[in-house]
């Protein structure tokens, strides 16, 4: 396998942390595969990147024969749009590196958690495009083939985790109403949006489930291809919901259920994107 970690300058001089697992091909088996891969990026109420959502999701990922990557994005004080941009250069990193990484190009899927399915979506739907032109990117270039939002902060009204929107606008955008609206990814689902795979907890108790709920009528009235699971318990930020991921001193940190997850996302990546390509 080879592991490439390396530096992506924000817009304000701040650095995100962009590190790529790509799975060797072997002349024994299949020396032209390409593989779907899954651009992970971690939650951490754009304060910081949750150590428990970005590796350990990773290595789930590399176990079911994808590639991944893990975006640690500028958080705090950096404002919007400094993490956008970020995410932007490293889907074309993975796009420009396709043959070097053996990465299927036309199957990245952008996975976030919390903040950082707000960050995915914002990359995922057409809620930055505006900006991310301003800033010389093209949207659609950069555009994720497929998204998973886990317990994801998706909405800026009335089920806002409003302490999320605070960190990305900072003091001067938090209450900037045409920002927040930019910034809402349920009022940007159209056409444009892949394939979704989304997943919560009823029970969330920083992130209300209603938000999850709203984004995925907005899917389904926008004819946009998405699968939903919403669990009947569990807490913020389970991540796999396991033993080895459970937050230090957090009993109720794993939960079976919740932990059905992740292979119900593995098949929903198998369905939309295959396991790999044999480059002709």
């Amino acid at each position: 396998m080879q592991y490439i970690n390396m530096n992506i300058e924000g817009i304000d001089g701040s650095k995100a942390d962009f590190s790529v697992y790509s799975i060797d091909n072997s002349e024994e088996m299949d020396p032209h595969r390409r593989r779907p891969t899954v651009l992970v990026i971690p939650g951490g109420g754009y304060e910081f990147t949750s150590d428990r959502e970005a590796e350990p999701i990773a290595l789930k990922i590399l176990g079911a024969g994808y590639n991944a990557a893990i975006l640690r994005y500028s958080c705090a004080p950096a404002v919007y749009p400094t993490a956008l941009l970020e995410a932007a250069d490293a889907m074309k990193l993975l796009r420009e590196n396709a043959d070097a990484w053996h990465i299927k190009p036309d199957a990245i899927i952008a996975a976030g958690f919390s903040a950082g399915g707000h960050l995915a979506g914002n990359l995922a739907t057409t809620a930055g495009d505006e900006t991310m032109r301003s800033h010389g990117y093209d949207p659609d270039a950069v555009r994720p083939n497929g998204l998973m939002l886990g317990y994801a902060v998706t909405t800026s009204g009335e089920y806002a985790h409003r302490d999320s929107f605070d960190k990305l606008l900072g003091y001067k955008g938090k209450d900037d109403v045409r920002l927040l609206e930019e910034v809402s990814i349920d009022k940007h689902i159209d056409a444009k949006t892949p394939p979704t795979f989304i997943w919560h907890t009823v029970t969330d108790e920083l992130v209300p489930v209603e938000g999850a709920m709203m984004t995925f009528a907005a899917y389904v009235r926008a004819g946009v291809n998405v699968e939903a699971h919403f669990f009947p318990t569990g807490h913020h930020g389970l991540s796999l919901a396991t033993a080895d991921v459970a937050a230090a001193g957090d009993e109720q940190g794993v939960d079976v259920g919740v932990q059905q997850w992740m292979p119900l996302f593995i098949e929903w990546l198998k369905r939309n994107f295959g396991e790999q390509e044999t480059k002709a």
